[in-house]
């Protein structure tokens, strides 16, 4: 039988990088081994879930491309099972109604505090009479029902970690129904993987404790057990738990840094896996393929921004312009440097533009500073490449006088004519080519790195890289 897997989020915030890198395993080995990838929106915390933060979590998913397989299923419309299995629990003896009130709880802590003991529930009211504990919640006594914790210890067999195992004793009495009827977390979590069919539960080794609690409930509900996995922690460079101190930590906000959709799902995946070979670069067809349980680490994983934008380097130069375009293009746009409709109009001509910037950019912000130069009329030159290669005035405004000349008469503008005609320009200037490109190169992009300085030229045109050159001629002698 295929396995059912599930992507369960709170939606008390965004998408953040260890949520998607959780969804991304489950969709991972629902693609590789067949099975089926779901998405449970856990939204039984009415006082911190937003429809905003539901829908952020949605678009975050889609534009990873990590789509489910079937309708959402949404935590808190299933309050009635969640009773009714805390019911049966109870007429199957193994939860009570615990009647201690908050107070009573509390000064029982407080007391354990004192005698510098840590403080434990001691089931007390599951040695009430049944008869006397109906007696006192029908006459209306608040309480809260709690699961009786079995005798023994509990074992699995982690995907990830191997086996697993906690002596009972050590965990309480844990209350499974508040005392306004609604779930806590554990039975909410069982109770919705039983009705979902789930059978392999993947997730963040953060839930180690919880999964003691329920194998119990499981065993309880007499279900049949799925496998579980736990995913290694992701940290900061710093090795300490990944959180806003070490920058974004949203999807959304390496969306709008311009990191690729593709990129993002490379450098999550190998956040506690390897497909082995010492394979970095991924396309998404690769990590379906390569995908397996044996690859997962139990190690904590480190989140590096700058890894980040070196695979996003990576994913852009193998990029086809076609690929990349609506990106530009939008990020152009928000830039209020072409419109999609100036896009649109000159498509082929952005195209050209996309594959000349791609191989030197890391980030689609990076691509739309360097497009810059190509898209306004008017530059700025950057001083450090004014004083580096305009360093002596008269004969920098004398060499570009001499390559306009010889580029307005170049007969065919392509790059090997213009490389032929100025490199015979430096043998009668009797100078050396790199003397004549380097100040072209900041008369053009105001720049002292850019594409090869012939394909600039052919990007610019004839006539807008005449104009540059004159207009940085007036520049030199102003300053001169």
């Amino acid at each position: 039988m295929a396995d059912r897997l599930r992507f369960a989020p709170s939606p008390t915030g965004y998408l953040h990088v260890g949520g998607a890198r959780t969804a991304l395993f489950n969709w991972l080995f629902a693609k590789h081994y067949g099975g089926q990838f779901l998405l449970r929106v856990e939204d039984t915390d009415k006082a911190r879930s937003t429809e905003e933060s539901t829908r952020a979590i949605f678009e975050g998913l889609e534009w990873l491309g990590l789509i489910w397989d079937e309708d959402v299923v949404h935590q808190g419309a299933n309050l009635a099972r969640h009773q009714a299995d805390a019911k049966k629990l109870l007429e199957r003896g193994r939860a009570y109604r615990c009647f201690c009130t908050p107070e009573e709880l509390d000064q029982r802590r407080k007391d354990a505090e004192a005698r510098k003991e840590s403080f434990s529930y001691d089931g007390r009211c599951g040695r009430l009479p049944k008869e006397e504990a109906e007696r006192r919640a029908a006459a209306g006594e608040s309480y809260v029902i709690r699961f009786r914790i079995p005798h023994g210890s509990t074992t699995w067999n982690d995907v990830v970690h191997g086996d697993i195992t906690f002596p009972n004793k050590d965990i309480d009495d844990f209350v499974i129904l508040r005392s306004d009827g609604t779930p806590i977390y554990n039975l909410a979590v069982v109770s919705d993987d039983i009705a979902m069919a789930i059978t392999l539960v993947m997730r963040g080794d953060d839930h180690i404790s919880n999964t003691p609690k329920q194998i119990m409930l499981y065993e309880a509900l007499g279900a049949p057990m799925p496998k579980f996995a736990h995913l290694p922690m992701i940290h900061g460079t710093d090795g300490k738990k990944l959180s806003k101190r070490h920058g974004a930590t949203a999807v959304a906000d390496y969306q709008h840094m311009g990191i690729l959709p593709e990129t993002m799902l490379n450098f999550l995946a190998l956040l506690g896996w390897s497909p082995g070979h010492d394979i970095e670069i991924m396309s998404v067809d690769d990590m379906v393929r390569l995908f397996s349980t044996d690859g997962l680490s139990k190690n904590a994983a480190v989140f590096d921004p700058k890894k980040l934008e070196w695979m996003n380097g990576q994913h852009l130069s193998r990029a086809t312009a076609e690929r990349l375009l609506p990106v530009v293009a939008s990020a152009l746009d928000a830039a209020g440097l072409a419109t999609k409709s100036d896009v649109e109009k000159r498509r082929a001509w952005f195209l050209a533009l996309v594959d000349l910037l791609k191989v030197r950019a890391r980030t689609i912000d990076d691509m739309v500073r360097q497009a810059t130069p190509y898209l306004r009329d008017d530059i700025t030159y950057d001083p450090d490449a004014v004083a580096k290669l305009w360093k002596d005035k008269v004969s920098s405004a004398e060499v570009l006088s001499a390559v306009r000349g010889r580029l307005a008469a170049t007969a065919d503008w392509s790059p090997p004519t213009m490389e032929e005609d100025l490199r015979k320009l430096a043998e009668e200037l009797g100078t050396t080519a790199g003397k004549i490109f380097q100040p072209l190169r900041v008369a053009l992009t105001g720049l002292t790195a850019s594409p090869g300085i012939f394909d600039v030229l052919l990007t610019l045109g004839r006539e807008r890289s005449l104009s540059r050159i004159d207009a940085a001629i007036r520049y030199i002698n102003h300053t001169a």
